[in-house]
């Protein structure tokens, strides 16, 4: 089934299912705006197809998707021709997934950050294997927890989503699961099995509920309760303070060091955008998204994160300003006003 999208991502229909696998496991599935393109038509024609219940995302080699194609972002941007349109396709699907007609069912099996979220856990069921582990780690190269995290992320109870946005940290399938990310956890060996018993029914409730494996929380009870206390903080100042005052503990001491790395001007963005997206629908979360993104593209720290991250590896990036109580309440306003005429279409 040619949805184009080229030798990036596949597209089947098995039984009942269309089933859709990203297929660049040497760039660990990144997203590109070709796939991006070819998931959005595919989507459209399978939801309107009657011989289609379920749609089932996969992906080939060891990650589900690392993220979007962030080199390419970057020398578009250096070029002086950021990749507007590219963010602007992502949202709109990102907003589609959400609202989809049908059950749309993520097997992630192995790393998903970024843009890979994105494209996996804004629908109806979302499958982690032991193998997997989810991050949101913008805020360490000068970016913002995008493709719908503002809408994600509010909804995970004891702060937990404030804490994932603010320090980029990783957690794995427990986690996940306990904390409402995912909805199901399975053993990665059950995956081609899971597959065949959805193309045959069409129906992942019965399906998932047959091969779902408990998986304990990893994230203990002392440490999940100090994130509550710390992330719960009316501000990003009062946080950092409340972290600070820990002192000798060791939780809050390397939380406070995993925050210091990343950019001050990311992290105020990220609070605020964290803080608003519990009041606002999908939608107007991808558009206030795209207004933070537009100023993102036009400022300094996102190229300086990709820079120290990617081009010259393993290099401190100099962030400007470099101290968060230098970004004033105004400068983090400015990412959030509206873009007249260039607002997000949905």
């Amino acid at each position: 089934m040619d949805f184009g999208g080229g030798d990036e991502i596949r597209f089947e229909r098995l039984g009942r299912a269309g089933v859709v696998t990203l297929t660049r496991p040497q760039a660990l599935n990144a997203v590109t705006h070709r796939m991006v393109k070819a998931l959005d038509k595919a989507l459209r024609a399978w939801e309107r197809d009657d011989g289609v219940d379920v749609v089932v995302v996969k992906a080939e080699g060891r990650a589900f998707s690392a993220g979007g194609d962030i080199l390419h972002i970057y020398e578009a941007g250096r070029a002086g021709k950021p990749p507007v349109e590219f963010f602007a396709d992502e949202y709109r699907l990102n907003a589609y997934i959400a609202r989809f007609k049908k059950p749309y069912v993520a097997l992630v099996d192995g790393i998903v950050m970024g843009g890979g979220v994105g494209i996996s856990f804004h629908g109806s069921h979302r499958v982690m294997t032991e193998n997997a582990q989810f991050a949101m780690p913008e805020v360490g190269i000068g970016f913002f927890p995008d493709v719908g995290a503002s809408h994600l992320l509010p909804d995970l109870g004891g702060s937990f989503g404030m804490y994932l946005a603010l320090t980029g940290n990783r957690i794995r399938h427990g986690d996940a699961l306990w904390s409402g990310l995912a909805t199901h956890t399975i053993k990665a060996e059950d995956q081609p099995s899971v597959l065949d018993r959805l193309a045959l029914t069409g129906d992942p409730e019965s399906v998932l509920r047959g091969f779902f494996v408990p998986a304990k929380r990893e994230t203990d009870g002392p440490i999940l309760e100090a994130i509550a206390r710390h992330f719960a903080q009316p501000s990003l100042p009062d946080l950092i303070d409340s972290l600070d005052r820990a002192g000798k503990d060791e939780f809050a001491a390397r939380t406070l060091a995993t925050i210091r790395m990343r950019s001050p001007t990311s992290l105020r963005v990220a609070w605020r955008q964290i803080s608003a997206g519990q009041t606002l629908s999908m939608d107007d979360c991808m558009r206030m998204e795209f207004r933070i993104l537009n100023r993102m593209l036009a400022g300094h720290d996102f190229y300086e994160g990709i820079r120290a991250a990617i081009i010259d590896k393993g290099s401190k990036p100099q962030w400007r300003p470099p101290k968060i109580d230098a970004v004033s309440e105004a400068d983090v306003g400015a990412y959030f006003s509206p873009l007249g005429d260039r607002e997000l279409e949905l």
